[in-house]
């Protein structure tokens, strides 16, 4: 094969790699595993550079079109961020390429170790700020599927994997790590719902938490009971994302007063606003108290999260936690809180696992994401990251 056949080859290989496995179906994940071999067969850092952005690109397909339903554009502005969020991705993997293997067995042993070593600190770049702000479709994310229930073992498995993907070794990884995907295929169940939790759906469009009116926080405050009638065991709810609109003592006082008599505790996305930008939040209320729970460490960069305008002296957009709060507890239960984007990315989930949560709580709004895979991305991505740790999980999204 010439060498140019070989590049087309794997840049159409590296897209198909991004594309299927993050289509939102939880099973192909593991496909994603493939990417560093595909990395690792580039003759050239610029040939790399394209192979990362294939697999990036196909992976968040989803955004032009997001962009454009979000600010009711055309596909200019999302075309624009989507390959601006690339670029991250595609710098480290380009930096940290290494030319092919040498012709002798000394040589090629060399050049294993330092292109597996290479891949580890691409991979760990990748997956944590600051580089990992932008690290959506990372294949750690199949160690869900191909080690459920091993927690970091299982993540450490596949991240040396995911290594020996690198060497000349990748024949006998990838038949491994393929048996091990068609049995889990085979025995897959999907993580459990957590005793007394529900989540509650939403399909409310752009309209969520748009409407401050009395009337709107009645209407949602009956669905909520009305949906738990049907579910008397069941005492604990999460709404989506942004549910409850701007969080004030008058919203707090007519949940507060809904609540009352029903013995049920709420949990539910808010946005928290001062003059100098806002918070996004999960409350948990009951008909005795209403707290802030939940402050959001990654935002949605660019649409939400915006430090160049407090930089600029501007003071607007999302304020982002970083690494605060990664377990909170309702209820008693230490719950791993993840909202909407935190979902697509690696370090947010990674952080509230190293503290032994009991039940993941995962929420969005994804109105903005219609004629796209994102929510289902998202809900896969947190299904895998449930299923490794052997976590209970409870989800609400508003489409």
């Amino acid at each position: 094969m010439t060498g140019h056949w070989k590049t087309v080859l794997l840049i159409i290989a590296a897209i198909a790699c991004g594309w299927v496995s993050w289509s939102g179906e939880v099973l192909l994940l593991p496909l994603a595993m493939f990417f560093p071999l595909l990395w690792a067969m580039a003759s050239s850092r610029s040939i790399a550079s394209l192979v990362a952005a294939g697999y990036f690109l196909a992976a968040s397909r989803g955004l032009p079109q997001g962009v454009a339903n979000f600010y009711s554009a055309d596909l200019w502005p999302g075309l624009l961020l989507w390959v601006v969020a690339s670029a991250s991705f595609v710098i480290v993997q380009a930096v940290f390429w290494t030319k092919p293997r040498g012709e002798n067995a000394s040589e090629r042993k060399g050049t294993d170790a330092a292109r597996a070593l290479r891949y580890l600190l691409a991979m760990a770049l990748t997956g944590l700020p600051p580089f990992g702000i932008a690290g959506w479709a990372h294949p750690l994310t199949a160690a869900g599927v191909l080690f459920p229930g091993w927690g970091w073992w299982g993540l450490s498995a596949v991240a040396t994997g995911l290594l020996i993907m690198t060497t000349r070794l990748w024949p006998a990884a990838a038949i491994i790590h393929g048996g091990l995907w068609i049995w889990s295929a085979a025995t897959w169940t999907e993580p459990k719902l957590p005793h007394a939790w529900r989540g509650v759906d939403l399909e409310v469009g752009q309209n969520l938490g748009r409407d401050g009116s009395l009337l709107y926080h009645r209407d949602l405050i009956a669905t909520v009971r009305r949906t738990i009638a049907e579910h008397s065991d069941q005492h604990l709810v999460v709404l989506p994302e942004s549910a409850l609109g701007f969080w004030t003592p008058t919203i707090e006082h007519v949940w507060r007063d809904g609540l009352r008599g029903s013995g049920l505790t709420v949990v539910a996305g808010a946005a928290v606003l001062d003059p100098k930008g806002y918070d996004n939040v999960m409350v948990v209320i009951s008909a005795d108290a209403a707290n802030i729970l939940y402050r959001e460490r990654m935002p949605v960069p660019g649409s939400m999260w915006q430090p160049w305008l407090r930089w600029t002296g501007q003071g607007a957009g999302a304020r982002a936690d970083f690494f605060g709060n990664p377990i909170v507890e309702v209820d008693g239960i230490r719950i791993a809180p993840l909202i909407c984007y935190e979902q697509l990315i690696l370090w947010p989930v990674l952080q509230s696992m190293l503290h032994a949560p009991e039940v993941i709580v995962a929420v969005g709004n994804g109105w903005w994401t219609e004629n796209t895979s994102i929510v289902a991305i998202q809900k896969a991505s947190a299904t895998a990251w449930a299923r490794l740790f052997d976590l209970p999980i409870v989800m609400a999204f508003n489409t």
